[in-house]
């Protein structure tokens, strides 16, 4: 199958485990090798990532030194675009037979400039605060601040993805055979002028939303979101938490309203989007499940055919609770 997956930023860094680059190499390298298996099994894959931890921290470090060398988020996107996608690449490298051809691409997605989400900050990035120090750091650095579990993050401007730039170089590098790694971070803002000029711009995209768009317009069988925690769950955090085992589109996205908007709540939209416009299957759910969740056997299952809602029938244990380091 030509599989796309989507590692969640969490998925790949603990929580409140520090965004060291040993910590960070290590976690991936953990990663690298599920991959390599499904890689081994036959499977073609595509691999995108999510970077709201670690394009945070850069944000952070560009705020720490002079005004004038502070850095907008479409340059922060990029770089930890590039930080990531080599880590990745280096250790699948390792992991796969020696001639893989694995490439890892920079990748900007097209944004509307009128997008409403420029007005109405959403996407948590960076650590988690608590209420106090997040509303300290808004006032000295011009944030957006908003409550996310039981902490606070930044939230930023999220548009959604309208088109993808290297799209064509994208497909062409599939087709060839390559395994590719793009996409990350949902991508690079990108928006054209009035004199159809290309510009960067202070944003950071959703990568389930993009990667979405990227699944359908490669092709993709199977659409697999991947994250710290078993699936989709209604109740997520409360003592009647019950796991959605599978789900049709169009039922999971009228209970939208249960599924937080800074966590959630896009990789269900994601799923919803792809298996809605495709007919084919999505998944949610742990990395650490990867080869079930492929198969179906562990995640959540979103697909066309599916006629409503079905949970799961024993209870999940050691369902992970937010916490502020």
């Amino acid at each position: 199958m030509r599989i796309l997956i989507a590692l969640g930023g969490n998925a790949l860094l603990k929580r409140a485990e520090s965004l060291s680059a040993a910590h960070q190499q290590a976690a991936i390298d953990t990663v690298a090798e599920s991959l390599a298996a499904i890689v081994q099994a036959g499977h073609h894959l595509i691999i995108t990532h999510g970077s709201g931890p670690q394009v945070g921290l850069l944000a952070l470090q560009s705020a720490a030194g002079p005004v004038e060398s502070a850095l907008p988020l479409d340059v922060l996107d990029a770089e930890s675009q590039g930080w990531l996608g080599s880590a990745i690449e280096l250790a699948l490298r390792n992991a796969l037979p020696a001639g893989t051809e694995i490439v890892t691409m920079l990748t900007q997605i097209a944004v509307a400039a009128d997008d409403p989400a420029f007005t109405s900050p959403s996407k948590p990035i960076g650590p988690i605060y608590a209420e106090a120090d997040a509303r300290i750091l808004a006032a000295s650095h011009g944030w957006s601040v908003a409550a996310d579990g039981v902490g606070w993050r930044r939230v930023v401007a999220s548009p959604l993805p309208v088109d993808i730039v290297e799209r064509r170089s994208i497909a062409r590098l599939v087709k060839a055979g390559a395994l590719i790694i793009c996409g990350g971070g949902g991508g690079i803002p990108v928006t054209r002028d009035a004199a159809s000029r290309w510009h960067g711009v202070e944003a950071v995209i959703d990568k389930d939303a993009s990667s979405a768009l990227l699944a359908r317009m490669l092709g993709a069988d199977l659409l697999v979101i991947l994250t710290d925690v078993a699936g989709v769950f209604m109740g997520y955090g409360t003592p009647c938490a019950r796991l959605i085992r599978a789900a049709n589109p169009a039922v999971l996205a009228a209970h939208a309203a249960e599924f937080h908007a800074g966590s959630m709540g896009p990789k269900v939209d994601a799923a919803c989007d792809f298996a809605g416009h495709t007919g084919k299957r999505a998944m949610i759910g742990a990395l650490d499940e990867l080869a079930a969740v492929i198969e179906g056997l562990a995640g959540t299952r979103i697909a066309s055919c599916e006629p409503a809602l079905v949970f799961a029938t024993t209870p999940v244990v050691n369902v992970p609770q937010m916490k502020i380091p």
